[in-house]
């Protein structure tokens, strides 16, 4: 796997573990201090400054032992807190210190007195630990350090590495400029700044190479890891102005996450999607076969949003992206919006209020009725559908309901064999359908005259499903008394100026595509979808893709596991097995689900296999994708 002799030299604060120990160390002796919080801001300012080279150590050194007022007692304390900080991708790659422990080595500007007891449990002794020791007085309190050691001083790592005079290519990983002045001395041969847990300009300006984690140094490196892939090398692009927390959570994952607030062109997103894996859009970005058939590396793409017609789903399941979407999380924000408009339409609020806003007092219950005891027509008893219709029940309205799929009626809701019937019996219609093509114009000139002289009409659904122009006749006519309508058949891509035929109509509420819109639902995404999608790539799972074959798998277990997309056609699954059992794998289990494209296998294995395995499966006809996960 090597092919030359390395030794690797690791720094230990910020690096082996996420903070600097004597910044813990000062939060621990100062509790109870009226400057505690001033004493250790002071301490990290000395720490960085030191790091940095902006003065020498030796001085950054002084100067917060001075202000630590610390015991030897207090150390015990401080292992115990350290072990709970370790840096993330160091615990959970114990395999690699544990392999290569004798090429690996501490070169700390902090104590042996705490670093030891540390590394000790990553098979890393005492006696290639180069630290710094502390002075005591009679009564245990520290008072300083040993001032002949290199370390102490400034530019002590260099004399500590030259005196350790190691063979071979010497690796410096480490977060401060202070390790990276061994490569710029010349008795390092490569430095890698590590970013984990700061990243500090001066020391990744000069590396050569900047590595997130522990990870991304062992995949370099060709060292054996506990990932098959750095996730910081998975890119995510997230569009349309995605609620921040997406972001944050898939950042939180070790995932490199780019942001952009608006939505992009075909034209525009065909360039930005090359090299991208995951993609993130909500409603306006259009995911066309072209942007597709220039995404070289997508793997899935999450839309933070319920409907998926903006979505290329056919192409997607032919180049083997999964799609997920969020079809619960805003239900509760629609519905909400949908009882209240319906409850303002009722009561004729809106024009009231316009005449107040215009200087004029109108009392009057002419046009004002209660919503209590009136008919409720609901079309597409789906998700929303049905938590409007309990909703609906409780605040005494009658429910009645049409789908074209059959449905359970909740509470007392009467279903509906016909639209007619429902349409013919409302004394409110509110809209809650797909986004099928076949929908445009669902509700036209035909199916208005079907509806009760003065009926409301109330639609958060799709655009395109209502004919605009027979609306505002039938709401001029008086045939309507009223509409909600929140979605049209052409929205712009960004805020701005927007013009609809039914602006200034009498009775009728116009919102922004707001239906979902809350800060709720929109966090509620945020958590939703990027859990599925790091359940994809981080696993395979695919429970809930909307255009892939679903299938929830267990937790890995230390195997390695085979994801193989591939067209649905016979025999596939007797060649891959075929490949396996050529190669001598031992399968712990193995998973298979279809539809009628696509076949997607999960295959757990041993970990120890011949690597050409990989190649023969990627070569079977009619292989899709082909991917490994450990």
């Amino acid at each position: 796997m090597i092919d030359v002799a390395r030794k690797y030299v690791f720094d230990f604060d910020s690096t082996l573990t996420r903070v600097e120990a004597l910044d813990v160390l000062a939060e621990m002796t100062l509790q109870g201090n009226s400057k505690r919080e001033e004493i250790i801001a002071e301490i990290q300012k000395i720490t960085n400054l030191g790091i940095d080279g902006d003065i020498s150590f030796t001085e950054s050194l002084e100067r917060r032992i001075k202000l630590l007022n610390a015991n030897k007692s207090d150390l015990d304390g401080l292992v115990k807190e350290l072990r709970q900080k370790i840096s993330k991708s160091i615990a959970s790659n114990k395999e690699f210190f544990e392999k290569f422990s004798d090429d690996i080595y501490v070169i700390s500007c902090g104590f042996k007195e705490f670093i030891d007891p540390i590394v000790e449990e990553y098979n890393i002794p005492s006696d290639r630990v180069y630290a710094n020791t502390f002075e005591f007085d009679e009564n245990g309190n520290i008072v300083g350090f040993d001032e002949e050691n290199p370390l102490s001083q400034h530019n002590g790592k260099i004399e500590c590495l030259k005196q350790m005079d190691l063979d071979g290519e010497v690796q410096v990983i480490g977060d401060g400029y202070s390790d990276y002045v061994m490569r710029e001395a010349g008795i390092a041969d490569k430095f890698f700044a590590y970013t984990e847990n700061v990243h500090r300009d001066k020391a990744a300006s000069n590396a050569d190479h900047v590595t997130p984690n522990l990870d991304e140094f062992l995949f370099v490196n060709d060292l054996p890891r506990n990932i098959s892939y750095p996730k910081n090398r998975i890119k995510i692009l997230l569009l349309e102005n995605v609620h921040p927390a997406a972001f944050d959570n898939l950042s939180e994952d070790g995932f490199s996450v780019e942001l952009i607030k608006h939505s992009l062109s075909e034209e525009e997103l065909v360039k930005k999607i090359k090299g991208v894996h995951v993609l993130g859009i909500r409603s306006k970005t259009q995911v066309t076969e072209k942007v597709l058939e220039a995404a070289n590396k997508l793997l899935v793409v999450g839309a933070f949003c319920i409907g998926t017609t903006q979505i290329d789903l056919d192409t997607c399941k032919r180049k083997g992206v999964a799609v997920f979407n969020a079809p619960y999380s805003n239900t509760r924000s629609v519905v909400e919006l949908a009882i209240g408009e319906i409850i303002m339409l009722m009561r004729s609020v809106f024009p009231r209020s316009t005449e107040l806003h215009n200087g004029q007092w109108q009392k009057t219950a002419s046009g004002a009725r209660e919503v209590r005891g009136k008919n409720l027509g609901i079309v597409g008893y789906g998700n929303i559908g049905k938590q409007l219709s309990v909703l609906a029940e409780a605040i005494g309205m009658r429910v009645y309901y049409y789908d074209i799929d059959d449905k359970l009626a909740l509470g007392n809701a009467v279903k509906c064999n016909t639209l007619e019937d429902l349409l013919s019996v409302s004394d409110v219609v509110t809209l809650h359908i797909d986004d099928n093509k076949a929908n445009k114009n669902f509700i036209g000139e035909r199916e208005i005259n079907q509806m009760k002289q003065g009926a409301i009409l109330v639609n958060l659904s799709r655009g395109f499903v209502i004919d605009i122009e027979a609306l505002v006749h039938a709401l001029k006519s008086g045939k309507l008394g009223g509409a909600a309508i929140d979605v049209y058949p052409e929205e712009p891509a960004s805020n701005g100026p927007f013009m609809t035929e039914l602006s200034g109509l009498n009775n009728v509420i116009l919102t922004p595509h707001i239906g979902g819109s809350t800060e709720e639902a929109q966090r509620n995404i945020a958590d939703f979808v990027p859990n599925k999608i790091m359940d994809y790539v981080n696993s395979g799972s695919t429970v809930d893709a909307v255009n892939f074959p679903n299938i929830r798998l267990p937790k890995q277990n230390k195997a390695h596991r085979f994801l193989h997309i591939h067209k649905n056609v016979p025999g596939i699954m007797a060649k891959v097995n075929e490949v396996l059992a050529k190669y001598e794998m031992n399968i712990l289990g193995q998973y298979l689900s279809t539809d009628n494209e696509v076949g997607y296998v999960i295959t757990d294995l041993d970990k120890e296999y011949n690597k050409d395995v990989i190649k023969a499966l990627k070569k079977i006809e009619n292989t899709i994708k082909f991917r490994v996960l450990y």
